[in-house]
């Protein structure tokens, strides 16, 4: 949200938007300024750019719920999709390269997090159960922060299904 507004790295924007999300005076705008920035695009990899091989990939893998429409769909490469396997797009990213997710990417799968946690009724989780919510996290070994993260938005929906 911050980085497609211009505001990356305001925490002070950030809050102000996650609050106002949160308490419904501001609603996630539809998926489709991603639908059509997707429109736009050269017919290539979304993570690597490559055109040899294309397929689609789901933001959140249909192995762990992820809804089978098009916007949990991506277009990516064999080799790209195949590295991805089941893991969520934070997950597969990582800490170190978090900043490197393209937009569009980002923007889907943020909206899909936020609406499968509307569903739930987990989106007034936070901080003060965050001890909480780690304990659920099947990604403990990525988030060392010690805080809420997007990592948290994730790991506790992505769970492998059994």
């Amino acid at each position: 949200m911050t980085r497609s507004s211009g505001h990356t790295g305001d925490y002070g924007f950030t809050m102000s938007m996650f609050k106002k999300l949160q308490s419904g005076r501001v609603k996630w705008s539809s998926s489709i300024r991603e639908y059509i920035r997707d429109l736009e695009r050269e017919k290539v990899c979304i993570y690597c750019t490559s055109s040899d091989d294309l397929s689609i990939d789901h933001l959140i893998p249909k192995s762990r719920g992820g809804p089978d429409i098009a916007d949990n769909a991506i277009l990516s490469c064999r080799t790209c999709n195949s590295s991805k396997g089941d893991k969520g797009v934070y997950e597969w990213y990582g800490l170190a390269r978090r900043d490197e997710i393209p937009r569009i990417v980002e923007g889907k799968y943020l909206k899909l997090l936020y609406s499968l946690h509307e569903q739930r009724g987990t989106l007034n989780m936070g901080r003060v159960n965050l001890s909480e919510l780690c304990k659920t996290c099947s990604q403990g070994r990525l988030c060392s922060e010690s805080k809420l993260t997007v990592y948290c938005l994730e790991s506790v929906l992505l769970k492998p299904q059994s």
